[in-house]
């Protein structure tokens, strides 16, 4: 189990200086696509605040998905045990589309928190975190509250894993997302990790800033890419991955782009949140929420 808890890194002192004058290279002559043609921008022009719908460019739309249909209350994230880290996987408590787009790291496998030996580690409790429903304004959203328990026990975490692009090679994958009840001790790591590679998009602590990291499949220093300030305004993020190019995007807006040691095996997109790998730990009693207003992803030249 320890081995789903992807391992990270913390040495910002990286590519800072190298991604930057890339992204002022890529403003102005714009970045090559996989194919060698320039590309000033996001494939799918993935800024706005409506779930995009449709192919674009090179990459053909697998899933998209809104939360605008049957509510999920709490406690339907649960029996998630059936055929793991597999594309047959499920959990048992969903139904419909749901338990047909979704799966969620079962309960009891402990989060990245334990491996670093931090002070505060988290254990994933899919049943009493995820739900889905309609915020205030009838806006269909999945929720993510983390929490730690006023006993201090380890902080109930959550990774969810779209089903439609699990164990696929390269893709586009988006969403619309927003940290509504920050608090120290919380964060997330939307991952592809595996065989030695690693690429993080969005991450942070939920309190702080919402970064990007690529691991390079040969190993040397990661990647590190600036994205936002804060998680607590509403953000289109999107990654982006090609033969040869990572690309990472905030709001429509290249905030990084790597070609070295990029992964060319099929990897799963899991969408982490765990307790925090920096600062503050989460307080007892204390708790956190991401919304998540759509997620699109898309398979890479399957046309």
């Amino acid at each position: 189990m320890g081995s789903h808890a992807a391992p990270h890194h913390r040495n910002r002192r990286l590519l800072v200086l190298a991604s930057g004058l890339m992204l002022v290279v890529g403003g102005l002559l714009g970045l090559p696509r996989a194919d060698g043609a320039p590309a000033e921008g996001d494939a799918c022009h993935t800024a706005g605040t409506r779930l995009p719908r449709g192919d674009c460019g090179p990459f053909w739309q697998v899933l998209a998905e809104d939360f605008n249909r049957d509510r999920v209350p709490l406690g339907s994230f649960s029996d998630c045990e059936h055929d793991v880290d597999t594309s047959a996987a499920y959990c048992g408590g969903l139904k419909g589309k749901y338990r047909d787009n979704w799966w969620a790291y079962p309960t009891g496998w402990p989060d990245t928190a334990r491996s670093r030996g931090r002070q505060v580690v988290g254990v994933y409790h899919p049943e009493d975190t995820v739900s889905v429903g309609p915020a205030a304004n009838g806006d269909g959203r999945m929720s993510v509250r983390m929490w730690r328990p006023a006993d201090g026990g380890p902080v109930h975490a959550a990774a969810l894993v779209p089903r439609a692009v699990m164990q696929m090679k390269y893709g586009k994958y988006s969403a619309r997302i927003k940290v509504t009840e920050p608090a120290p001790g919380y964060k997330s790591a939307w991952l592809h990790y595996g065989g030695g590679c690693e690429m993080d998009h969005p991450e942070g602590e939920w309190d702080g800033a919402l970064s990007s990291f690529h691991h390079p499949c040969e190993g040397g220093e990661q990647g590190y890419f600036p994205g936002a300030d804060d998680w607590t305004h509403w953000h289109t993020v999107s990654t982006e991955w090609t033969p040869g190019h990572v690309r990472f995007f905030v709001d429509g807006r290249l905030t990084g782009h790597d070609t070295r040691g990029v992964p060319d095996r099929a990897l799963s997109w899991v969408l982490q949140n765990e307790s925090a790998l920096e600062g503050p730990v989460a307080a007892p009693g204390s708790s956190a929420r991401l919304e998540i207003t759509w997620v699109a992803a898309y398979a890479y030249g399957w046309k």
